[in-house]
């Protein structure tokens, strides 16, 4: 179903991220796919960041997974959305302490 919505409404960022959440647990090169389509074709589109770096940081891709963690923290900030910037700054700083990253 969610394909469906992903080819009927192909600039809406939402489908396109459901659908890669959905992957998450079967078929990591889909979910991997997906998510790297939303990070390039839409990366305005702010709810992708959160889940997309903690998806990559459990793949092992600690470099990749750090990139995007940066990057959503700019861009909650450029928002002005202040609940994400508080998450996306939390959930890194326990990526970073997880990671030995510091």
């Amino acid at each position: 179903m969610l394909r469906s919505f992903v080819e009927e409404e192909p600039e809406n960022p939402f489908n396109l991220y459901a659908l890669a959440l959905e992957f998450i647990e079967f078929d990591q090169d889909s979910a991997t796919f997906h998510f790297k389509k939303l990070l390039e074709e839409f990366p305005d589109y702010l709810p992708t960041y959160f889940h997309a770096a903690a998806y990559f940081a459990d793949l092992g891709d600690t470099h990749f997974s750090k990139v995007i963690y940066e990057k959503g923290i700019l861009l909650a900030e450029s928002q002005r959305d202040e609940k994400a910037t508080k998450e996306l700054k939390n959930s890194f700083q326990n990526f970073l302490f997880e990671n030995d990253l510091y």
